[in-house]
């Protein structure tokens, strides 16, 4: 019997269909409506709707649980709804009629809202360890390639000298920079909806401010209506950022793949990180790179995806937003797989240490010359024409790179300036806060 259900049960069709697979996401959400349902029972006990024994009886069992979700111990049962009803189920065996009290002051809305968000939250911050450890190995590549030599395009077509040190140092500041908009993300994330009920609020004199504090969240929806209408939004602002982090990704892996073919020789990697043909024994595939980059297009997708589930909804929850949880759930794995292959790939890569050797390149230095000439007084419009005219007619010579010292350039790529806006933007998330606040609700 479901915990809405008066005395008619639904069709089976109809139960069937609206379930879709919130049973299975729900397994997702398991710890986390435990620790919304601690904050919430302390929060009950303190405006006098819970009485102290129940309250200690209570948090108890709900520790319990939750050491069991941890464990892999907790299933739903047969016939129970979803994870909230189950958890609820096991309090009121456990504790009797105190276990009915739960849900006083609480809507499914809110519940479900808030367990979304702690998910989130928990999901927002394993990523962000990721990508800080990420951006961490790729800059230590760069400090390491920082003089090696490779060709830069532009169009496919070969353009001026480049490095490692600048290939890899470019990712690490793209990823950095894509941290902003996750924290974005965090700041929408990291807000208390719980108390909002279906919506419109309680005439409970419930205390929101304190589910808060003991939450983590940095403060209330403040509104109960705007708390439930930042379901959907919230989802969007996550896939947004997370599709952000993708599109890096799947460059990242885009040029993998072309750096390691025959054609270029850029990069190459020990046998076991690549695969191999049934019948060209020569092959060395990169198919590592290949299903990053295919993922990481899938990510970049998801956010118009969850906007087009939510699109034209007035205010107020409606039974569409179900559907959010079994794409954006699942999601979070595939990026942070894809991270971790990523990082396993840039951890043995091999360069080419000579190919600018190669006869192709040797244009590459055309702006050089012209910047040579500058520097020796020519206008840049004379130089141009000049270093053009010698490559049109087959006598272009280059007495080689002149020196870069710019920020950001071959001689100065400026790692220590994206190292610290990684440190300033992960400081930003406060993810110690959030930490003490959980260990604190599960504290014995």
């Amino acid at each position: 019997m479901k915990l809405w259900q008066k005395n008619q049960a639904p069709a089976e069709a109809v139960e069937r269909f609206t379930s879709g697979r919130d049973r299975d996401m729900d397994h997702y959400l398991a710890p986390f409506d435990v620790l919304g349902s601690l904050a919430h029972l302390d929060m009950l006990k303190k405006v006098g709707l819970v009485e102290m024994d129940e309250a200690i009886t209570l948090s108890a069992e709900l520790r319990r649980i939750h050491a069991d979700i941890l464990a892999g111990r907790f299933v739903l049962e047969p016939g129970v709804e979803d994870v909230h009803s189950q958890v609820e189920l096991q309090l009121t065996r456990a504790c009797g009629d105190a276990g009915k009290k739960i849900h006083t002051g609480r809507s499914r809305n809110d519940q479900v809202l808030t367990d979304l968000k702690l998910f989130f939250r928990a999901e927002i911050m394993a990523l962000l360890t990721d990508v800080e450890a990420f951006v961490q190995l790729l800059l230590a590549q760069s400090e390491r390639y920082r003089d090696v030599r490779l060709p830069g395009y532009t169009h496919f077509q070969v353009a001026m000298p480049s490095s490692f040190g600048l290939w890899f140092g470019a990712y690490a500041e793209s990823l950095t920079e894509d941290l902003f908009s996750l924290h974005g993300a965090w700041r929408l994330v990291n807000k208390n909806p719980l108390g909002s009920a279906a919506g419109y609020g309680s005439s409970f004199p419930l205390d929101r401010d304190h589910t808060t504090r003991l939450l983590g969240f940095d403060a209330p929806h403040v509104n109960s209506v705007a708390a439930q209408m930042s379901r959907g939004k919230t989802e969007r602002a996550v896939a947004q950022a997370m599709g952000n982090v993708a599109a890096t990704l799947g460059k990242l892996a885009s040029d993998g793949c072309l750096f390691m073919s025959q054609n270029f020789g850029f990069i190459r990697f020990p046998d076991e990180l690549t695969t191999g043909s049934s019948i060209m024994p020569h092959k060395k595939n990169p198919d590592v790179f290949e299903l990053v980059r295919a993922n990481s297009n899938a990510l970049v997708a998801l956010p118009n995806e969850l906007a087009m589930i939510a699109t034209n909804l007035p205010s107020g929850y409606h039974r569409d937003f179900q559907l959010m949880k079994e794409k954006l759930f699942p999601a979070f794995g595939v990026l942070r797989d894809c991270i971790g292959m990523l990082s396993l790939m840039m951890s043995e890569i091999q360069v080419n240490q000579n190919i600018l050797d190669d006869e192709r390149y040797r244009y590459l230095y055309t702006v050089e010359e012209v910047n040579r000439l500058v520097i020796s007084g020519m206008p840049f419009r004379e130089a141009y024409k000049r270093v053009g005219e010698a490559v049109e007619n087959g006598t272009f010579k280059s007495e080689g790179e002149l020196p870069h010292t710019h920020l950001g350039s071959l001689g100065n790529p400026g790692n220590e300036r994206i190292e610290a806006a990684l440190k300033e933007i992960v400081g930003m998330f406060g993810v110690e806060k959030v930490r003490e606040a959980e260990a604190a609700l599960l504290k014995v």
